[in-house]
């Protein structure tokens, strides 16, 4: 059964690498931290023609892992602020093992992905 899921999650993985490459004109490796990126640029809804700060470039990071890990239980949105910045609170500590984290991570983007109509 272990062998099924984890097959089903490198197809869809796949699907997740293909869709950024076909989409963002990406050649070679794709850095997992880009793609949370482009999540976090989603959610703030504001990343079109803007310059971000490093600090603002922290934030949107932030604000697409609570995003993608909120499903999972361990994030809590609270709202959006006056400038239409998403808060969370974080409800579950997140595993601390970095392989763990990483799987967990892209299981989070492909949910998101499919729940947000990106994959097909």
């Amino acid at each position: 059964m272990e062998t099924k899921f984890m097959q089903q999650f490198y197809i869809n993985w796949n699907k997740v690498m293909s869709y950024i490459q076909k989409n963002f004109s990406i050649e070679g490796k794709i850095d997992i931290i880009g793609i949370i990126y482009i999540i976090g640029i989603q959610e703030l809804g504001k990343g079109k023609n803007r310059f971000f700060n490093k600090e603002d470039k922290i934030n949107i990071l932030h604000i697409a892992i609570c995003r993608i890990l909120e499903p999972f239980g361990y994030y809590l949105f609270l709202g959006k602020d006056k400038e239409g910045w998403p808060h969370y609170i974080l409800k579950n500590k997140i595993p601390f093992n970095q392989e763990k984290q990483l799987f967990l991570i892209k299981r989070a983007i492909i949910r998101y992905m499919n729940d947000e109509n990106i994959l097909e």
